[in-house]
């Protein structure tokens, strides 16, 4: 099986590309993907430091990844739900990875049927980065139609699914990115743009039901002036920092959350819709063959892609 295999934590020279890696056997109640596209998420290279090791078990070599897109070409004892030949798409837990490769055994419950009118690269890229912002603005800040969002870092994987999820939700959005991404926050429909190079987000005389650290600069102590009472602030970093902010607002008017994001049916099947509808729509900046996985994390790394990173897996 060819994979992105990584031997020991480090930069992105420890990712090696290999064509015999162990394929993967589903177990009951599993199945058995065909990779044809894999996406690149910044855990992706924060396991691969060995930052969140403390998640995954010690155990070499690893692969790194969680979304992805293909057929399944396996089904084990006892699933009922998909079918040899379904092309889905969906994600793996975090410490488990294993999406940089021809070849995942996953749960059917963390896998849905692949939106119709889109690539298996443009699927690749939805499930963490959509289902995040999804889980964040309907479950943790409960946005509704009419009210105010504003997104930290809107350009970028997590946030341009942001602006279009909070638009299907009826909220009036706020885009915070530069002024080179402009043009595709605009297009993705935010109503307002603010260029943080020219303008503090911070000084702002505007309030908003909810505060949306996409980027992970913005804590609640600093942004809790831009909310109005009863707003939310919700963070995708998992930081300790967050996590004691999330527990001091339990007895405050403006809510701290963190957003852990899960790979569900029901959810990725709410996506598919959205997509079908043409509601949501896949944003990739670039698109590398399998082999240059090394490459694709160290252009990620430069936080300056446009949306989604992604793998070609298929042969």
């Amino acid at each position: 099986m060819h994979a992105i295999l990584y031997h020991k934590y480090g930069l992105p020279d420890v990712l090696n590309y290999s064509q015999n890696a162990k394929k993967p056997k589903p177990d009951r109640g599993e199945v058995l993907v065909k990779i044809e596209a894999a996406a690149l998420n910044p855990v992706d290279c924060e396991m691969r430091k060995g930052m969140l090791s403390i998640l995954r078990s010690s155990k070499f070599p690893k692969i790194p990844g969680s979304d992805f897109a293909g057929r399944i070409v396996e089904a084990g004892a006892g699933v009922t739900r998909f079918k040899e030949g379904d092309e889905v798409y969906g994600m793996s837990k975090t410490r488990i990875g294993g999406a940089y490769a021809e070849y995942i055994k996953i749960s059917p419950q963390e896998i849905g049927l692949k939106p119709k009118n889109i690539t298996m690269e443009e699927a690749a890229s939805i499930p963490l980065a959509a289902l995040t912002s999804l889980q964040a603005m309907r479950d943790l800040a409960h946005l509704q139609s009419g009210q105010s969002v504003i997104i930290n870092g809107a350009s970028g994987g997590v946030g341009v699914y942001a602006i279009q999820l909070a638009k299907a939700m009826g909220a009036e959005t706020t885009a915070v990115c530069s002024f080179r991404n402009a043009e595709l926050v605009k297009g993705l429909g935010a109503d307002h743009i603010i260029d943080y190079t020219q303008t503090d987000m911070l000084k702002l005389d505007q309030k908003f039901d909810m505060f949306y650290d996409v980027y992970g600069n913005k804590s609640l102590a600093k942004t809790r002036q831009l909310l109005n009472h009863g707003g939310t602030y919700v963070s995708t970093i998992p930081w300790p920092a967050n996590f004691q902010a999330q527990f001091l607002s339990m007895f405050s008017s403006v809510k701290g959350k963190v957003v852990l994001v899960k790979s569900r049916t029901s959810d990725l099947d709410e996506l598919r819709q959205l997509i079908e509808s043409g509601q949501l729509k896949p944003v990739i900046d670039k698109v590398y063959p399998l082999a240059e996985g090394r490459a694709a994390q160290e252009y990620l790394e430069t936080r300056r892609a446009r949306g989604k990173v992604v793998l070609r897996v298929k042969s």
